[in-house]
């Protein structure tokens, strides 16, 4: 394996063979999945809401645009994506595919979508972002929000995201990154190493899942790197915004 993918190597800290990840990743999600949201909230104090609002604000979504959401999870995206998009004057809306790679989580984003009352406009696919269920050239944005570092093989997610846009369209990643502050990043790690892995006990019954996640997010490529394997799988125009001091970050970039 190259040294450009060699996080395909990784479950975490674990070494494991990159066929292996995707169902250790499915079995993690399967167990966290009803709790999942409730665990976004308590881990980020909310925080997480703002970074998806604002990722979601700068797509600027139109009527008549097809998103599809990459490891969708529990819809929280593609909601928000429908509901900005709003309606023309013929009443006529956006609509997103919900994509995921564990049942799981596309029955919980089924669940909240219908308890929001968003149910048109909205469909759902249990894929694996490596090899999408979707046509060449079909939707007009691709998104990813907190899943890639979760992908056994990002330039192959990378280059089925670029496969699946139109000429024109454009990808949107949000992902956990390098913290910039060396102050700040000692205090996140001690955090994420000490705190996180306890709250998932106390509130999801799991911790071992959210040491995973925590252990995940050290192993995900920094800023400037990913933005490099976003240009490699074709994606033009690549730039990226760092969130609170780089603890998240946007990255984009356009199908040509």
């Amino acid at each position: 394996m190259t040294e450009r993918n060699r996080e395909a190597e990784w479950f975490g800290d674990r070494h494991v063979d990159p066929t292996e990840k995707p169902g250790l990743v499915r079995d993690v999600f399967d167990r966290v999945a009803a709790r999942y949201d409730l665990m976004n909230d308590v881990m980020s104090g909310g925080i997480h809401r703002l970074w998806k609002d604002h990722f979601v604000a700068s797509m600027r979504p139109r009527p008549g645009q097809l998103l599809l959401d990459v490891a969708g999870g529990t819809g929280d995206i593609a909601r928000r994506f429908l509901k900005r998009a709003g309606t023309d004057a013929e009443g006529r809306g956006a609509r997103a595919i919900l994509c995921d790679l564990t049942p799981a989580m596309v029955r919980v984003g089924r669940d909240r979508s219908i308890d929001a009352s968003m149910v048109g406009g909205l469909s759902y696919a249990v894929g694996d972002a490596e090899k999408l269920p979707i046509a060449d050239r079909s939707v007009d944005r691709v998104t990813i929000a907190f899943g890639l570092r979760n992908v056994a093989r990002i330039d192959d997610a990378l280059a089925e995201a670029h496969r699946v846009l139109k000429p024109g369209g454009l990808f949107y990643c949000l992902e956990f990154s390098r913290v910039r502050s060396a102050a700040l990043r000692r205090l996140y790690d001690l955090y994420s190493f000490r705190v996180i892995p306890e709250i998932g006990r106390a509130v999801a019954q799991d911790r071992d899942a959210y040491a995973y996640l925590v252990e995940s997010i050290r192993k995900f490529p920094a800023q400037e790197e990913l933005a490099s394997r976003m240009e490699a799988a074709g994606l033009k125009r690549v730039r990226w915004e760092n969130l609170s001091a780089g603890i998240a970050a946007i990255h984009w970039g356009w199908r040509i």
